[in-house]
């Protein structure tokens, strides 16, 4: 449980201060949203919070609607920073059309299934074809949520990793939003593979229209010179 799969990590990862934009995507009710409030609000966030039911019968978790936006700042080494845009969206079908729009400038994804649901970790390669359409990909971590109930495991670890693996992701790792278990790591492992690309040369410098921005250390950055373009977003 909690397990890491994965190329080693980059000695000399690229120095410098940057925005990732990151959505997370995966079916409805696996626990993308809990597993977002974890790591922005900390473990209490984790908790989802229960819609009534007309039945009055037992509540459940509120559907996402849409997508939904958090943010977050973590450490990529001594010296480096990320700002994270987690762009949460909606796993029900209805919405995918405007969820869509958000993969083409995306820098990484959070691919998320819950291990005790088969059917979601079976549309994995479903979720990571339609998001990796463009002709530079973004980076993909794998996220096996609800590991704290492993007497309902329905998808090993082994398999789950191999599934990565062969799908050319960063990483598998599997998370509990309830116990606060691996959240930080599959955030922290995702802009660590995001800026490994970026010092292979991989990912499109300034992927998109900001998915991703180096943040300039000056309060006001220099402005064109005489003659020299300004640069445009060619949205």
């Amino acid at each position: 449980m909690g397990m890491v799969t994965g190329p080693p990590q980059d000695p000399h990862p690229m120095g410098g201060h940057y925005q990732f934009r990151v959505i997370v995507l995966g079916d409805a009710a696996v626990g993308k949203s809990s597993l977002l409030r974890c790591f922005t609000e900390g473990p209490s966030g984790g908790v989802a919070t229960p819609c009534p039911t007309p039945s009055g019968g037992a509540a459940t978790p509120c559907p996402t609607v849409g997508v939904e936006f958090y943010s977050r700042t973590v450490p990529l080494s001594p010296t480096s920073t990320a700002k994270l845009q987690l762009w949460d969206t909606a796993g029900q079908e209805r919405f995918r059309s405007i969820t869509r729009s958000f993969y083409r400038s995306a820098a990484g994804v959070l691919l998320v299934f819950d291990l005790t649901n088969r059917a979601s970790f079976e549309r994995v390669p479903e979720w990571h074809r339609e998001a990796a359409g463009d002709p530079h990909p973004p980076t993909f971590v794998l996220v096996g949520h609800k590991c704290d109930l492993e007497a309902e495991r329905a998808v090993s670890a082994e398999e789950a990793g191999h599934l990565a693996t062969t799908l050319g992701m960063v990483a598998f790792v599997e998370t509990s939003a309830l116990s606060n278990l691996n959240v930080e790591l599959a955030f922290q492992t995702l802009a660590g593979g995001i800026q490994r690309a970026l010092g292979r040369g991989g990912d499109t410098p300034l992927r998109g229209c900001g998915g991703i921005r180096l943040i300039p250390s000056q309060s006001h950055p220099r402005p064109p010179a005489r003659g020299e373009p300004r640069e445009r977003c060619q949205c």
